[in-house]
């Protein structure tokens, strides 16, 4: 075959082949638009179009709607940190809140926010006292405040808690809270009974003690009494005169005093050899027991590698320490005004623990696991679950710093008019009436906050309601009380002015000093030096008293 009628006959094929080919594309097109515009049947809706995921059809051709689950997801909150801890367990109040992005959850502070609200279980090394193992932490930490909380005489190691400074607010939550000791108890003598003689002298030094404190001791020497929990013998070797015992006691409770007391009930005495305290109040020896060459190559590591995480496992936050608290959560709305002092209402709860009794210390936190401060509640759990208004804590130690949430009190309608009212001059500086308020404000408003009371009646629990107080005040004035006859309008008119009477200023601070150092030299004017003496020693007797007082809530061992 000639090459142009080759090329012919091959563009033919092609064009041919070319055209049935645009005629099936052409063919889908429409069979697709006709499809779209069609109504389908149910066969048909099931084989092209996608299913309806909000219906379920059945054989009869009804449809229903598809049902939510009732299963709810399962949250394992038993392994949340710190105050988060079995957050499903705690009772709800309500969960209508707003969440306000400020603060976080204590594990994720940065590190300056960290190290100040950190504390640190501290092994204590023997021979320098608690002071000097405080005082090198501070330095070594470079901070501003360092605290501990319960003392250790210098030759005892073990369980030492250092707050740093914010935690150190939670000092003296913690110098109260339970201990347990290990010791070590010299005989000097052997036991007849040998080892369950020893165990039942244990048994009967449990409960209340008398106790005076050691001869070489930091308070005065006083008859006093503290509790023994619980006692366990751990070991005991007759032959060589040493016994190894536990002790869970009170805070203030002297291990020393407690073997001589053993040794005095064994008959044959004995003395304590060594001492180690395992527990102090939330913290234990299992609880990232860390020495001092722990935290300073924390530190050493944070200031020339920039390695934060030895110095963050070294350092706890605050909120370990209060674990042991009961919880109740606050909305993020209210937790500024709780820093300023504010007691906490229902309207700001959201969760709470059960089995909380009024006047038992709790924790007020956050939704984060932030501890706002430790409160002293005024409900009881079943009183939170049924009132609508009310206080439900009153705030006894502030943790959290202020403003670290926004201010979002003083925005209701009363705030806001009593805010315009001292901007006008209609109140004064502090909220208060003056001649230019409105008597509608002075009749409506309440001022809860005013010790005198919403009107400016004294308000005296030990003298009835109101009215009734008034009436009293009134009858001892002279004005009739409930028995008697009101003056007319008329008698009050014509009655003549009467002309006030002259008070005395009150001296000024100054003047009154001086009036107090004049009597006091008239007092002693005359008096021997003999009488002086003897002055001056009463005078001192009395200061020391007062000063052993207060270091007997010091915990010493």
């Amino acid at each position: 075959m000639p090459q142009a009628q080759k090329s012919f006959a091959l563009g033919a094929t092609l064009e041919k082949a070319g055209g049935g080919r645009r005629k099936t594309s052409e063919q889908r097109a429409s069979m697709r638009s006709s499809s779209k515009f069609r109504p389908s049947s149910a066969d048909d809706s099931n084989k092209l179009s996608p299913p309806k995921m909000a219906l379920v059809k059945q054989d009869n051709g009804e449809e229903l709607m598809i049902k939510p689950e009732a299963i709810t997801p399962n949250i394992n909150t038993a392994d949340w940190p710190l105050l988060l801890r079995n957050w499903h367990q705690l009772l709800v109040r309500t969960g209508h809140f707003t969440p306000i992005p400020a603060g976080c959850t204590p594990l994720n502070r940065d590190l300056k926010s960290y190290v100040s609200s950190g504390v640190i279980n501290l092994d204590k090394p023997s021979n320098p006292s608690s002071h000097e193992v405080v005082a090198w932490l501070k330095r070594i930490l470079r901070v501003d405040r360092t605290g501990h909380s319960g003392t250790l005489d210098p030759k005892v190691t073990g369980c030492l808690i250092v707050c740093i400074d914010r935690a150190t607010r939670l000092v003296k939550s913690q110098q109260g809270a339970g201990k347990e000791y290990v010791a070590v108890l010299r005989l000097h003598g052997k036991l007849p009974g040998g080892e369950a003689q020893l165990a039942r002298a244990l048994e009967t030094l449990t409960g209340a003690l008398f106790q005076r404190p050691p001869l070489i001791s930091a308070v005065k020497r006083q008859l006093r009494i503290r509790t023994v929990h619980e006692s366990k013998l751990l070991e005991f070797d007759n032959d060589r005169q040493l016994a190894v015992f536990w002790v869970s006691c009170e805070a203030g409770t002297y291990i020393r005093t407690l073997c001589v007391h053993l040794g005095l009930l064994l008959g044959v005495g004995g003395h304590m050899q060594e001492l180690r305290r395992v527990r102090s109040g939330a913290m234990d020896e299992q609880s990232g027991m860390v020495t001092l060459h722990d935290v300073m190559d924390a530190q050493w590591l944070q200031d020339n590698q920039r390695d934060e995480s030895y110095l963050r496992s070294v350092i706890k936050p605050l909120e370990t320490l209060l674990t042991t608290y009961k919880r109740i959560v606050v909305k993020d709305s209210a937790v500024n005004a709780i820093t300023y002092g504010a007691k906490l209402m229902i309207p700001g709860l959201l969760r709470y623990e059960a089995g909380i009794e009024v006047h038992e210390e709790v924790v007020l936190i956050t939704t984060k696991g932030e501890a706002i401060a430790l409160g002293i509640a005024q409900m009881s759990t079943v009183e939170l679950s049924s009132c609508d208004h009310g206080v439900v804590a009153k705030v006894k130690r502030c943790i959290m710093e202020r403003d670290l949430y926004p201010r979002r009190w003083g925005l209701g309608p009363t705030a806001t008019t009593k805010k315009q009212m001292k901007e006008s001059g209609k109140l004064d500086k502090y909220g208060r009436p003056n001649e230019a308020t409105p008597a509608q404000w002075k009749q409506e408003y309440r001022d809860f906050n005013d010790p005198n009371g919403p009107n400016g009646t004294v308000l005296d629990p030990n003298h009835g309601t109101e009215p009734q107080a008034a009436e009293a005040a009134g009858a001892k004035e002279g004005m009739p009380g409930r028995g008697q006859e009101m003056p007319s309008k008329q008698d009050v008119e014509m009655a003549e002015p009467v002309a006030p009477v002259p008070t005395e200023q009150e001296p000024a601070p100054v003047a009154a000093a001086a009036e107090k150092t004049e009597k006091k030299k008239r007092k002693h004017e005359g008096e021997t030096a003999e009488e002086k003496a003897e002055r001056k020693r009463k005078k001192k007797e009395k200061k020391e008293k007062r000063a052993s007082k207060a270091a007997e809530d010091d915990d010493s061992d």
